[in-house]
């Protein structure tokens, strides 16, 4: 969960981007269209704008919808998608290098503004963040989408079914043999993450939950484990597309303990005081984004292994955003 952590090394090493850390690009065509429904009458013919994201996923798919919606509005579009880390994509930004990306407000809370608690209402924890960007930073953050992509827990549908519960604060009515996780070595070890999270739900590392219940795994692979039933209970990002390929049913975190990582499209002021009608092109699709949505667009290029802008382009279309 690379966007999650800014090293103090590596944001110190890319403070000057152009000079040490360099733009990776996602490169390749991206098509256009013309503009349908609620952003039709958007026009951005003779702005220049350039795009960058994160190169992970979901960031692509993002990235390479914001590509094509400028483009279809008649921007000059630079596509600097797929930048190879948090700390160089932020810092592009910062830099003047990228004019638009999508960020979450839990990344931009924690990680780049330094704080240590996050703020549970996402509405808050949104205002908070936009308050002191456009302070700190000159970056405007747009209203976010409904989508959070943050931490979670997750069982397979049949296995919770037969376990009877649905929230994260109902694993301590279950038999302690019950009680097994799946876990990566970061989440373990943070301080947002796995013990602060069991205290938080009354059930502490190594009383209610024995140290043999929980399994450390790299990532990928805690997925296929608690597919397997290696545990009942895999740490998953909730955005993420094998949550619906191996038909898992996240658990509420009904005590609200994960922070929020609601995506938004963030644009340096400059470029929007000259181009205001950029918030209008975006905000219609950026409702759209829920967690649902996320999850199908994101199992097309992971589990489908189809192309991020295909996927972006096809569901622009679907949407009504494009003209067919």
């Amino acid at each position: 969960m690379l966007r999650r952590s800014l090293a103090a090394v590596a944001a110190t090493a890319c403070l000057a981007v152009t000079a040490g850390c360099g733009l990776g690009t996602a490169a390749g065509f991206s098509p256009s269209g013309k503009l349908d429904g609620p952003v039709q009458d958007v026009d951005l013919g003779g702005a220049s704008v350039s795009v960058g994201s994160k190169n992970f996923t979901e960031q692509l798919v993002l990235g390479k919808i914001a590509v094509i919606l400028l483009q279809s509005a008649g921007a000059d579009v630079t596509d600097l998608t797929n930048i190879p880390g948090s700390a160089s994509a932020r810092y592009a930004q910062i830099d003047g290098q990228v004019d638009m990306e999508w960020e979450y407000t839990g990344t931009a809370w924690i990680s780049y503004l330094g704080h240590t608690k996050p703020i549970p209402d996402e509405q808050k924890q949104y205002e908070a963040v936009r308050d002191e960007e456009l302070k700190k930073n000159d970056l405007v953050w747009a209203k976010p989408a409904p989508m959070n992509n943050t931490y979670g827990f997750a069982t397979p549908a049949e296995t919770l079914k037969k376990l009877g519960i649905t929230k994260l604060s109902e694993i301590a009515d279950l038999p302690v043999d019950q009680r097994t996780f799946c876990v990566e070595s970061e989440f373990k070890n943070r301080n947002d993450g796995f013990q602060p999270m069991l205290e938080k739900y009354d059930l502490p590392l190594g009383k209610e939950v024995p140290q043999g219940n929980v399994k450390t795994l790299a990532t990928g692979a805690i997925y296929a484990a608690t597919d397997k039933g290696e545990c009942n209970f895999g740490e998953i990002f909730t955005t993420d597309g094998r949550i619906k390929a191996l038909d898992l049913t996240v658990l509420e975190d009904d005590r609200q303990f994960f922070p929020k990582y609601n995506v938004a499209t963030v644009f340096r002021k400059e470029v929007l005081d000259q181009h205001p009608e950029l918030k209008d092109l975006f905000a219609p699709v950026s409702a759209k984004l829920d967690d649902k949505t996320l999850i199908e667009l994101n199992a097309q290029v992971d589990v489908d292994g189809r192309d991020p802008v295909d996927v972006a382009h096809d569901w622009l279309k679907k949407e009504g955003f494009l003209a067919s």
